[in-house]
């Protein structure tokens, strides 16, 4: 088995976070995160000081760590600090620019990131 750490990163509070993955459509899945959850506490989204606190935090390299949004201005902060970046695409995202869609990987499912979606 692979030792993947599913952590996230959110606006939200730590505690909305949590309360928010307890009750959704498929019930509790917070099981799925046995990594940690961080919030702006750890800094702005925009910033890659933030991102290298979060790996810090975690005890890892940044370049241990892949990081998945949807936002292009988190890519290019978690890049900068290092990080393996992904580019989520979502229905109703805003439109990436042609300079990411060349740079970053892209998925439309996690499952993605496991090798079990195309």
């Amino acid at each position: 088995a692979h030792d993947v750490k599913v952590c996230i990163y959110s606006s939200g509070s730590i505690g909305a976070q949590k309360l928010l993955f307890k009750h959704t459509e498929k019930g509790d899945i917070t099981e799925y995160f046995g990594g940690r959850h961080f919030d702006t506490t750890s800094g702005s989204k925009k910033e890659a000081a933030s991102y290298q606190t979060i790996a810090s935090a975690l005890g890892v390299k940044p370049e241990d760590v892949i990081f998945v949004s949807d936002l292009e201005a988190e890519i290019y902060a978690a890049r900068d600090a290092g990080m393996r970046a992904v580019v989520s695409v979502r229905p109703g995202n805003a439109p990436l620019s042609a300079e990411t869609k060349k740079e970053f990987p892209i998925v439309r499912s996690l499952l993605q990131l496991c090798g079990n979606a195309n």
